[in-house]
């Protein structure tokens, strides 16, 4: 029935009403550090199944295929793309970038992460009133573990070891202010994204695995330097393209089915 061809095209245009939200995300967040890109993901829906395949007839031959109509399409996730983005370089010296694989480590609310800690690629920190380095946003969420840098240094820099080095007057050699940790999951994709740039432990993660930059399976720092958003405007613009010419389709679709059924109900007359 022409009714499950409209049932079908809805859910195909529910579903790319998705995917364009997330397009729509990606492109707005085209210059924004530290983010990652994410796609939707599609999978078919339930199928109506109206001949089996491999039934024997009266002669004993058998059916070599099936007869299925499927029921629609549904948004099985989104998926984000953990690439790395291009570095910018800055003037801030508290400025940092991961080089490689891993997540700063910044505390925020028990309600919002696992023990109070979430993850960022964003490296923009900045020393508040006391010296301690925060995120540059609006929240100024602490790093984890916690950096001070004394009030009267002056030249801050960041080793690629992820030690934080600072000098002061009289002082020779440049004195160490505290080290950087750095976090790395089995499975990124599984992270729960909060906003701000901050994504928490999930189930599908798995726990977090601390280590120092440089070392086995973590990235470098380096020093002012951001990382800039990894999306591509000219893929996402072409996937907003395909996504505007599966929407007519479907939009056609629906206009074919009320068609149909207009001509069923009229055959009466």
């Amino acid at each position: 029935m022409a009714i499950i061809a409209m049932q079908s095209a809805a859910s195909g245009l529910r579903a790319l009403d998705t995917r364009l939200d997330v397009i729509a995300n990606n492109l707005a967040n085209v210059n924004t550090e530290g983010f990652k890109s994410s796609r939707a993901n599609f999978e078919d829906l339930l199928y109506l199944e109206r001949a089996q395949p491999g039934v024997e007839n009266a002669i004993g031959d058998e059916r070599p295929t099936g007869l299925y109509v499927g029921l629609g399409v549904d948004v099985s996730g989104t998926q984000q793309d953990f690439t790395q983005g291009t570095p910018i370089a800055t003037s801030s010296s508290t400025d940092m970038m991961i080089e490689g694989r891993g997540f700063f480590k910044v505390r925020v609310e028990d309600s919002l992460g696992a023990g109070g800690v979430a993850y960022t690629r964003n490296g923009n920190f900045v020393r508040n009133s006391e010296g301690d380095l925060v995120l540059a946003n609006s929240d100024g969420r602490y790093l984890d573990p916690a950096i001070n840098i004394p009030v009267d240094a002056l030249e801050v820099f960041v080793n690629p070891d992820g030690r934080v080095m600072y000098t002061q007057t009289g002082q020779a050699e440049a004195q160490e202010a505290g080290q950087i940790q750095l976090s790395v999951f089995v499975n990124p994709q599984g992270l729960s994204s909060v906003g701000s740039n901050l994504w928490v432990e999930s189930g599908a993660s798995g726990p977090p695995i601390d280590g120092e930059p440089g070392t086995e399976n973590f990235g470098s720092i380096r020093g002012s330097a951001l990382e800039g958003s990894n999306v591509d405007p000219s893929r996402e613009l072409i996937e907003l393209i395909r996504t505007q010419r599966a929407f007519e389709m479907n939009s056609q679709a629906i206009r074919a089915a009320d068609e149909t059924l207009q001509s069923v109900a009229q055959l009466r007359r």
